[in-house]
């Protein structure tokens, strides 16, 4: 990966800023060459981590659990107010794996690029022209969305004498875990699946916790069975001590320096005054 910073004067609109950086990169992404695509952060900032969860379940795989938290729970918590993103962390991001047998590569007289191009093409969606029987119309569309490894083994590589070669004619497709730079535990008992949620920039952080403390409750029933949700860093705990602590010390302060004023001065408007 890379990373590129853009560090605008104090006092800079962010999202004038945004828009701004977002208009130069669409314009650079043009003379990028090809399978790179930038793309632009989240609009937070270093301390925009305000909540995060684990998602625990009896009987359930790591890669089950990853699953469910990046294809559902992960957009329903996007959607509470104030969130800029919910990332999510730990277990296995399941993906399809092709593993090539070379000799029957060879047999056929194909090249990995051949299988690269045929699994490119069979996993679209494609809009046709319109077909005209019995004056009504009826709209073609190639639908190509893999749904299963059976729809990636079934991926035509090349026809000979009205014969399909396909992807399992050559090589065996599996569903496997995509590669780990790193793990994530819950009280040391082992590793667990969580998610992060970063709030926007500028947004009050105790209202967007109870918002996503709101949509976890709203999709808590809809889970599956002995599936559920696990608070792990909950920042208004600390905002709540933070406040209650400045709130005593406000009022210690303003009766010492009262006592203070009215000790020295034996005059209770200025006490008054000072507070």
């Amino acid at each position: 990966m890379s990373f590129i910073y853009v560090i605008f004067e104090d006092g800079t609109d962010i999202y004038w800023a945004r828009s701004r950086v977002l208009e130069y990169l669409n314009s650079a992404a043009q003379r990028l060459p090809a399978g790179i695509a930038p793309s632009l952060g989240p609009d937070a900032t270093g301390v925009g981590w305000i909540f995060q969860y684990a998602v625990v379940g009896a009987q359930r795989t790591l890669a089950e659990l990853r699953t469910q938290q990046d294809w559902y729970i992960r957009y329903a918590l996007a959607k509470a107010e104030g969130v800029a993103e919910v990332a999510g962390v730990g277990g296995f991001v399941q993906q399809y794996q092709v593993v090539v047998d070379p000799r029957r590569l060879q047999a056929f007289g194909l090249t990995l690029k051949d299988v690269q191009n045929a699994i490119r093409a069979s996993s679209g969606e494609v809009g046709a022209r319109v077909v005209e029987m019995s004056e009504t119309e009826y709209m073609v569309r190639g639908r190509g969305y893999i749904k299963s490894v059976s729809d990636l083994e079934l991926a035509a590589l090349r026809a000979k004498d009205g014969t399909p070669l396909t992807i399992r004619d050559v090589a065996r497709v599996e569903l496997g875990p995509d590669e780990r730079r790193g793990i994530t535990e819950l009280n040391g008992e082992g590793e667990a699946v969580g998610g992060i949620a970063v709030q926007r920039y500028g947004a009050d952080a105790l209202s967007v916790i109870a918002n996503v403390k709101t949509r976890i409750a709203e999709i808590l029933p809809s889970l599956p069975t002995g599936m559920s949700i696990v608070p792990v860093y909950d920042r208004s705990d600390l905002i709540g001590r933070a406040i209650s602590t400045l709130r005593r010390v406000l009022l210690e302060e303003s009766a010492i320096v009262a006592l203070v004023c009215v000790l020295f001065l034996f005059h209770l408007r200025s006490a008054f005054v000072a507070i």
